[in-house]
């Protein structure tokens, strides 16, 4: 960024700042009758200079997540609640398809000891399970990272591999195609069954499906929910039995109906 586009982007953050000068000065002149509202500054997407976050329009971000600086996101992927995406000192890529699960930390590192630069770079199709943390490190497509599971600079997971829940994988450990690792160090285990890998790609699915739902309930407006409520209370009253003898048949609104690729008992109507 250029003399000129850094005047810009401090004119612009003056003016974003005015809002919140205002409120302060009218606080003051209230004197001790004043009441003051800590204002969130949180930021679902964040630019930093001119490393600006690109996600693409079918991928859903929770609102409480943070995706900040060089980051890309793709296609049916998902940020969940709590996240935090850091693209400052490298860059973060994320495929399609993939899902980073609730409070997990991804970041990067500018390079390693040997000067090797180390962004993060997630494949297609990966469950990336809640509270994991990522620096520095490549994950294939089609892998499995389990919770809480730690993998530090310059760890490869290959196609297909899987880390323990809580494993901690030292820098530049590559985990083999086919493998589970776990443990504090991380070591091999054993081979993954047929069964195990083609649950890496189910999970990845089933979460595309769910963040759909989410992403739906998260853009409602205040009357939508507020009506739902109204359906909700109304039906919980419902019972079968006594409609039943009453000769009562009452529909579910569709509104309060959960696709049927969310719910994995509920076979889908044939057409």
């Amino acid at each position: 960024m250029g003399t000129l586009g850094r005047a810009i982007y401090t004119v612009g953050f003056w003016i974003r700042e005015t809002g919140q000068a205002l409120d302060r000065l009218g606080c003051r002149l209230q004197g001790k009758y004043y009441f003051q509202e800590q204002l969130s500054r949180h930021r679902t997407l964040m630019n930093l200079f001119d490393k600006v976050p690109a996600v693409d329009k079918d991928a859903f971000v929770a609102p409480s997540a943070s995706i900040i600086g060089d980051v890309q996101v793709g296609r049916g992927s998902s940020v969940w609640y709590g996240c935090v995406l850091r693209g400052d000192v490298n860059n973060i890529s994320i495929g399609s398809g993939t899902n980073i699960q609730d409070n997990s930390l991804v970041h990067v590192a500018k390079s390693n000891l040997a000067g090797k630069v180390l962004p993060t770079i997630i494949g297609d199709n990966v469950t990336v399970g809640h509270s994991a943390v990522l620096h520095g490190c490549t994950v294939e497509d089609e892998t499995f990272v389990g919770m809480g599971a730690t993998l530090l600079d310059g760890v490869v997971v290959e196609k297909h591999a899987m880390v323990a829940a809580g494993a901690l994988v030292r820098q530049n450990t590559r985990i083999p195609s086919g493998e589970v690792w776990g443990g504090n160090p991380a070591k091999f285990l054993r081979k993954l069954t047929e069964e195990e890998i083609a649950f890496i790609s189910e999970s990845a699915t089933n979460y595309c499906n769910l963040a759909q739902v989410h992403a739906a309930e998260n853009a409602k407006s205040f009357d939508e929910i507020e009506f739902e409520k109204m359906l909700r209370k109304k039906f919980a009253r419902r019972d079968e039995e006594y409609d039943s003898m009453l000769g009562v048949v009452r529909e579910t609104p569709p509104e309060l109906i959960l696709p049927d690729n969310v719910l994995p008992d509920k076979a889908p109507k044939a057409s």
